[in-house]
């Protein structure tokens, strides 16, 4: 039989020195979309590799314009080149094998590509003003509605039609402008078995949703409230442990991580609750409600359905952001009255993809960012900042096969074991069934593949604390106790607490509780 090994792909531009010298590398990294999610989202499984350093240049056209266009044909040259096996084991099969030493006759598509916006549509060559994966435009991406799908097909069709000499840059290109398309002559993906940029360009949470957010939510919420209200409003929330505490509110951030972002969108609709009008806060919630359902690791059709309705609520009353005059140009700060917000478009093609490929949220790029530490930043800081490329790959390489090396010496430590206690493990299990002695084999060996790959921190029991709390002997602990449970909700108390000095009446006025004191009084 055949087996597809289905190929996963990420790319993105980062930065290897930090604060001086401005080194920049652009990794292309390989996975498999065989492996399970809950796997492939863990950090300590090193689940994506580097499979390749793409270069960086800087073309010296006179026309800026054409320069990005020789950087997207660069890319799409590299990218045939280090793909090109990959292709023909697409086409043919290439036998392999597993880590039993089985061989399979396997075929490799490409089932997803991690990008972002801008590099999607490079990848899927259309300019910049287009969806990469709809045939819309810039002005088409407010609409309530997908549009047409904008195939690899129809992409290759298009620049078939055009009769010029691809080397004739200039001319070339304003041929292809008739199509919205870069300026590339041939696709990577062109001569791919099963690859159609339309399937594999996947939208995830990292770039098209957190980054959304912070770029256009966010700055909705400002306009309506004013930058130190809503400051005011993120400050006053509680700390709460595990998540970020803005205690100087969110409009003077800078390089917001997508970790902030995140913690922001979890108190944004009650931060905004009151103080926006009811419209513009049933259109952010909308937005909210459709990022936290498509992120769900399993999606039923009944989700889809309310997928499909939180995306149409927010497209019934997103006027009002514009009539309001929300919606603002980031230099200009003047009042923009269009909607041309790629991600607002590819936000329609999320629940049909879901039939098609699966949980959005496995394709997240959180992982491939963390692997840039990984296989990147780490191995670049051990260098002497010269000639990165090669001691990267070099380092890996080591890293690589230590790796392997503690594995394989684990695993034959764990089998000498059982070869030392092999008659006691015999004579006590006569009556046992090869295939439980076989499972409990594999069950160890399964415990010392995890124990050597996941994560060394240790989760912290909540629960189990306060419980050993609440029983020990009376002076064993130190009073009072910060740490309580009660069923399925356990309670940590701050030991430096955010407001360490406030008067009843100032905390009365700062939370909205009029009867504070009322109340105080009664308790005590």
């Amino acid at each position: 039989g055949a087996t597809l090994c289905s190929v996963i792909l990420s790319s993105d531009k980062t930065h290897i020195t930090n604060m001086c010298g401005g080194k920049v590398t652009h990794p292309l990294l390989i996975s498999l979309a065989n492996i399970k999610m809950a796997m492939q989202n863990k950090a300590s499984s090193h689940a994506f590799l580097l499979n390749a350093l793409m270069p960086v240049v800087e073309f010296i056209h006179p026309v800026h314009r054409m320069r990005s266009v020789l950087e997207a044909r660069l890319f799409h040259e590299c990218l045939d080149i280090v793909l090109q096996p990959l292709k023909v084991a697409a086409q043919i099969g290439r036998m392999m094998s597993d880590p039993a030493g089985n061989l399979h006759h396997c075929f490799t598509p490409l089932a997803a590509y991690i990008v972002d916006t801008p590099e999607a549509c490079m990848l899927a060559c259309v300019h910049g003003k287009t969806s990469p994966v709809m045939m819309a435009s810039h002005k088409d991406f407010g609409d309530a509605f997908r549009h047409e799908r904008r195939t690899g097909a129809r992409t290759l069709s298009q620049l078939s039609r055009i009769q010029c000499d691809p080397n004739n840059l200039e001319r070339y290109f304003a041929q292809c402008k008739e199509f919205r398309l870069s300026g590339v002559a041939e696709p990577f993906w062109r001569n791919w078995p099963l690859t159609d940029p339309a399937n594999f360009l996947m939208l995830e949470p990292l770039h098209h949703w957190y980054r959304k957010f912070w770029d256009h939510d966010v700055q909705w919420c400002k306009n309506a409230l004013g930058a130190p209200e809503l400051d005011f409003h993120y400050s006053v929330l509680h700390p709460i442990v595990g998540m970020c505490h803005f205690k100087d509110g969110i409009t003077a951030l800078k390089q917001v991580t997508g970790r902030a972002q995140r913690d922001m969108q979890h108190f944004m609709v009650a931060v905004i609750g009151g103080a926006a009008s009811r419209e513009v806060v049933i259109t952010v919630r909308a937005l909210m409600d459709f990022q936290y359902l498509a992120q769900a690791p399993r999606i039923t059709s009944i989700i889809q359905d309310r997928i499909k309705a939180t995306l149409a609520e927010f497209h019934n009353h997103k006027d009002k952001i514009t009539d309001e005059g929300l919606r603002r140009g980031a230099e200009s700060s003047s009042a923009l009255d269009h909607w041309f917000i790629p991600k607002l478009e590819l936000m329609q093609s999320v629940a049909p993809s879901i039939s098609e490929l699966g949980a959005p949220v496995q394709w997240s790029a959180d992982m491939t960012e963390h692997a840039h530490i990984e296989v990147i930043k780490e191995p670049a800081s051990t260098t002497n900042h010269q000639n990165y490329d090669t001691q990267i790959c070099r380092y890996l390489d080591r890293v690589e096969r230590c790796r392997l090396f503690e594995t394989a010496t684990c695993l034959s430590a764990l089998s000498d074991a059982d070869h030392t206690h092999d008659q006691d493990l015999a004579a006590e299990d006569d009556g046992a069934e090869d295939g439980d002695m076989n499972m409990a084999d594999d069950e160890d060996a399964a415990a010392i593949l995890k124990d050597i790959w996941s994560s060394r921190r240790s989760v912290l029991d909540l629960f189990g604390i306060a419980e050993r709390l609440r029983t020990a002997l009376p002076g064993s602990v130190p009073q009072p106790v910060r740490m309580f449970s009660s069923g399925a909700t356990a309670l940590r108390i701050n030991h430096q607490p955010s407001i360490k000095r406030i008067s009843i009446d100032k905390a009365a006025e700062l939370f909205d509780i009029p009867d504070l004191r009322g109340a105080l009084a009664d308790y005590l």
